[in-house]
C-alpha cells in the first residue's frame, strides 16, 4: 500500500506522540511500513480515548468507537471514515482485527481510578494492550508463534508501564499492584523473564516477523535498570541517553535482532 494523506498522517501521529515506535518503524523494512504505522497510529488514538474527558460516559463512548472499528474490520463491514481507521482496515486482516475488542476492553481500566483487582487482572491489561499490538503486527509481517511474541510484548509492555508511572500516579490512578521498591524489582524481574522466555523460543518468529519486535528494543535495558535502581521509577528517570537508545536500535536491525 502506497503512502496516501492517511497513512502520511498516521506517521505524523506516531513521529508526534510515539517516537520510540516511530524510530523502530523507519528501522523496519519498507514494505512493513504502512502496516506498522497505521497499528501505532491506531494504538495512540485507543490510548488517548479514556483520557478524552472527565465524564467517563463520555471516555467509555470514545472506547466504544474504537471497539465499533474492530468489530466491523473483523465481520468484513464497511468502516467508518477516519484518517487510521480507513487505512487500517485496509491493511488488518480480519481475523487479527478481533483482538481490538480486548484491546478496547482493557483500556476501560484508564477511565477510572480503581487499582487492579490482583496480578492476574494487571497481567491481562498488559497482554491486551502490548500483548495484542505486537501480536497483530507480527502475524500480519509474516509467521510467528503467538505465545513467543505475547511474552516479548509483556516485557516490553512492563518497561513501558514503568516509565509511565509517575504520569499515571499524577492522574490519580493507582498503577501498581506492590508499589514499593522490592514491587518493582518484581516486576521488572518477571517482564524480564518473559523477554528471556521469548529470546529463548527465537526460531519460531520469521525475520519479516521480527520487525514488529523492534518497537521492544529498549525493554531489556529498561528492565535491568529498574531491578538496579528501582527509585528511577518512581522519579521519572528510567531511561537511556539519546545516543545509547539510538545505537541500540541501529545495532539490532544490523544484526537482525529483537
Amino acid at each position: 500500500m502506497q503512502f496516501d494523506a492517511d497513512l502520511t498522517a498516521c506517521a505524523d501521529l506516531v513521529q508526534k506522540s510515539d517516537p520510540d515506535r516511530f524510530l523502530a518503524t523507519m528501522a523496519a523494512p519498507v514494505q512493513a511500513r504502512p502496516l506498522l504505522f497505521a497499528l501505532y497510529a491506531f494504538n495512540i488514538e485507543l490510548a488517548r480515548a479514556p483520557w478524552a474527558s472527565q465524564e467517563s460516559m463520555i471516555a467509555e463512548m470514545r472506547v466504544q468507537w474504537w471497539r465499533d472499528v474492530g468489530a466491523e474490520i473483523a465481520e468484513g463491514k464497511p468502516v467508518r471514515r477516519h484518517y487510521v481507521a480507513t487505512p487500517l482496515a485496509k491493511l488488518l486482516k480480519p481475523e487479527l482485527a478481533a483482538c481490538i475488542d480486548g484491546m478496547a476492553e482493557a483500556r476501560r481500566w484508564d477511565i477510572y481510578k480503581d487499582p487492579f483487582e490482583d496480578e492476574a487482572a494487571f497481567d491481562s491489561y498488559i497482554d491486551r494492550t502490548s500483548g495484542s499490538l505486537m501480536w497483530m503486527a507480527a502475524a500480519s509481517l509474516g509467521r510467528a508463534d503467538e505465545a513467543a511474541v505475547r511474552d516479548f510484548a509483556y516485557g516490553t509492555g512492563v518497561a513501558n508501564w514503568l516509565r509511565a508511572i509517575p504520569e499515571l500516579e499524577a492522574q490519580k490512578r493507582i498503577p501498581l499492584l506492590d508499589g514499593t521498591l522490592e514491587g518493582v524489582q518484581a516486576l521488572a524481574h518477571k517482564g524480564l523473564e518473559k523477554i528471556q522466555n521469548s529470546r529463548s523460543r527465537g526460531g519460531r518468529i520469521s525475520k519479516q516477523s521480527g520487525a514488529a519486535l523492534l518497537a521492544g528494543w529498549q525493554a531489556e535495558g529498561l528492565l535491568k535498570q529498574a531491578i538496579r535502581q528501582p527509585e528511577r521509577v518512581a522519579q521519572g528517570a528510567l531511561g537511556q541517553s539519546e545516543f545509547r537508545r539510538r545505537a541500540g536500535l541501529m545495532w539490532r536491525t544490523a544484526l537482525g535482532r529483537w
